[in-house]
């Protein structure tokens, strides 16, 4: 089983070189094989300037084996090519942009699977912003003012990214959507991972970490892992 590494935005600068050296040291090393993934970034037709911004980066931080996948939409998401390419990743990183369009583009697909994949067999699974949202049980879709199905790798969780600019102003209306269940606020050039002590998260980066459970909150500083076993099953209400 490998690492989750969840970024709350502003990815490839500044203090993400801390998260990401983390997941880079993790993963086996600047020679592992790195997978970009721009979906997100693909229904503006960003992808192909977001995915190569994403490699340098990399290259930056000391890594020899960074690519692209051409992963922008769900025939691509089926590409036995791309699948495999998952496959044989020790690290493969989630951009951010169009939450929606990538969880329904990832949803029960080959390159899906793949990712799982390589994760049972010790690659790191990374994520930055939409990137980071769409690993959780379930996601926010401002656009339709919803809670939808993400791809399930964290049980009873949803990620709110940018949480010290945009992102804190979800709070109040996810707190209604979800019950029994755990937001996550990450801020921007700060990342969680599960490296600690028994499987606990800890925070990597400029910001901090706010937890909201209920009617409480916690506002966390790196250094002191925490936890994320609520064991509560979300409950869901869209209305």
């Amino acid at each position: 089983m490998g690492y989750i590494l969840l970024e709350g935005g502003a990815e490839f600068g500044g203090d993400m070189a801390i998260p990401d050296r983390r997941a880079l040291e993790l993963a086996g090393g600047p020679n592992v094989r790195i997978s970009i993934i721009p979906t997100a970034a693909a229904p503006d037709n960003n992808h192909h300037r977001a995915g190569q911004n994403g490699v340098v980066w990399f290259q930056s931080l000391g890594a020899t084996n960074v690519v692209v996948l051409p992963l922008i939409d769900q025939t691509s998401a089926n590409d036995p090519e791309v699948a495999a390419a998952l496959n044989k990743s020790q690290l493969i990183y989630m951009l951010g942009g169009f939450t929606h369009y990538l969880g329904q583009t990832l949803l029960k697909s080959a390159a899906w699977q793949a990712m799982l994949n390589a994760f049972n067999a010790g690659a790191i699974i990374a994520g930055s912003s939409a990137g980071a949202m769409v690993l959780c049980e379930y996601y926010y879709h401002p656009a339709a003012d919803e809670v939808v199905e993400g791809l399930g790798l964290i049980d009873g969780a949803c990620i709110i990214p940018h949480f010290n600019t945009f992102g804190k102003s979800w709070v109040k209306r996810l707190t209604r959507l979800l019950h029994k269940t755990v937001l996550i606020g990450i801020d921007e050039e700060t990342g969680i991972l599960n490296d600690g002590p028994h499987g606990m998260w800890q925070i990597y980066g400029k910001g901090d970490v706010t937890l909201h459970h209920g009617q409480t909150s916690q506002r966390l500083t790196s250094g002191k892992p925490f936890d994320l076993s609520y064991h509560s099953k979300p409950i869901i209400n869209n209305e």
